[in-house]
């Protein structure tokens, strides 16, 4: 039985064609994004981005775990585009949150997280997810995420916070970028978070100056604060972490953990490798 898993941020979404942990097949494809994309945008990028990957390969079941995908509606959008391409099989759609919960849990207890392009957590019983704080994207929330730290790094420029090293660097690495660009871009284009995102690649090949650290920290800080300090349970089991972000600043996550005396779990960098196994073993 050949499986089709799916793993979806705003930014990207994998997908893994799962016969045995050692034969397996991943295509990238772009972000699938209820919020953004309608069903039939979704089924385009399945057959013209998916499907040449997949190489006419059979599929028996699809389980698919994507951002926005605990609204219902969205859901449903979702399953509807995935159905009209693979007719006839099974077909779960569920969000990422559950997905990195399964991944990174398993059948244990724990606190998981995810700071991506977006951020979310939720405390999970080893069968189901039982509290999740609010995810409120990009504009009201998002903290820690990508798009949080890539907004920081946009007023640090626009305000002519950055010191002179610092602006030296990124107005070279971003070569004629100006305010008027910036804001047509978050205001204007589709897909603002995906683009305030971006930015946190200037944090990340930056660290060590005193301005970056306290972007990093301060951000991830704030999904601690408003997020993860709201569980009682944060102080009984393990918080694991996915999601680019988690990664790239792990040092971060493990040392702010440290500071509110959480017990670390994982931290990966996507999911994929744990859903895997999850569902084989089931």
């Amino acid at each position: 039985m050949a499986i089709l898993i799916a793993d979806s941020g705003a930014t990207k979404c994998e997908w893994c064609l799962a016969e045995t942990r050692k034969k397996s097949k991943t295509v990238f494809t772009q972000g699938i994004s209820p919020y953004f994309l309608n069903t039939p945008q979704i089924e385009a990028i399945i057959r013209n981005e998916l499907l040449p990957g997949l190489k006419k390969a059979s599929v028996d079941a699809v389980f698919y775990y994507g951002t926005g995908c605990s609204n219902p509606a969205n859901a449903k959008l979702v399953k509807k585009a995935i159905a009209n391409v693979f007719p006839g099989i099974e077909i779960m759609v569920t969000h990422d949150l559950y997905g990195a919960a399964r991944a990174l849990a398993g059948r244990e207890k724990g606190i998981t997280c995810i700071l991506g392009t977006g951020s979310n957590s939720a405390y999970y019983n080893g069968n189901k997810i039982v509290k999740n704080s609010p995810g409120l994207g990009y504009v009201l929330g998002d903290e820690g995420s990508g798009a949080y730290l890539g907004k920081k790094v946009l007023q640090y420029y626009l305000y002519n916070t950055f010191d002179e090293e610092l602006r030296y660097k990124f107005e070279a690495k971003y070569k004629g970028i100006n305010a008027v660009e910036i804001l047509e871009n978050i205001y204007k284009k589709p897909f603002p978070n995906r683009y305030l995102a971006t930015f946190t690649l200037f944090l990340a090949e930056n660290r060590g100056h005193f301005m970056v650290e306290n972007i990093v920290e301060d951000g991830i800080n704030d999904f601690f604060f408003n997020h993860l300090c709201k569980y009682g349970e944060s102080w009984k089991m393990p918080i694991h972490f996915t999601g680019g972000v988690s990664w790239a600043f792990r040092d971060a996550v493990t040392d702010l953990c440290h500071s509110y005396e959480f017990e670390l779990g994982q931290i990966l960098k996507n999911p994929m490798e744990g859903l895997i196994k999850y569902h084989l073993e089931k």
